[in-house]
């Protein structure tokens, strides 16, 4: 992965894993990440941690954002974070949302996943959490920060 300069756009992927057949959410967070001045790729339906992994070193992404209303959040999202480490994509943020419990949320941020989002979180917080969290990430790995300001995107 690769230190991006200050002004360089924030990359994020987002991603459908497994059997998952509902992305009406995904493709609504990528449209108002893209209007918010992020770059968005979108994997579609049905992809696999390893697909998501392989994309995400591919393109290079400051974070991966998955989308899960399965239930497998637990399984997909450990799996996930454990590929992007073997890989050497530690600094990556893993991030995302859909119904999943506070207990269990808690249980995937103390395995080094981020914030997760709910239905009905303004979009606007998503963005001003990838812009403060992403900052963080390229800042510690070598004092280089996002573009700022921020885009309310609700």
């Amino acid at each position: 992965m690769s230190n991006p300069p200050a002004s360089a756009p924030i990359r994020v992927l987002v991603a459908k894993a497994g059997l998952d057949g509902h992305d009406r959410g995904a493709k609504v967070v990528a449209a108002a990440l893209r209007d918010a001045g992020f770059e968005v790729i979108y994997t579609g339906l049905r992809q696999t941690p390893e697909m998501i992994v392989q994309a995400a070193l591919e393109e290079d992404v400051d974070a991966v954002g998955l989308s899960l209303h399965s239930g497998a959040h637990m399984t997909l999202f450990p799996r996930v974070r454990e590929l992007l480490d073997a890989a050497g994509a530690h600094a990556v943020l893993l991030t995302g949302g859909g119904v999943i419990p506070e207990r269990d949320a808690e249980a995937l941020m103390a395995r080094g996943v981020g914030r997760l989002f709910g239905p009905g979180t303004p979009l606007s917080a998503l963005c001003e959490y990838l812009r403060a969290e992403v900052g963080r990430r390229r800042a510690a790995r070598g004092g280089l920060a996002p573009p700022g300001g921020s885009a309310a995107v609700d």
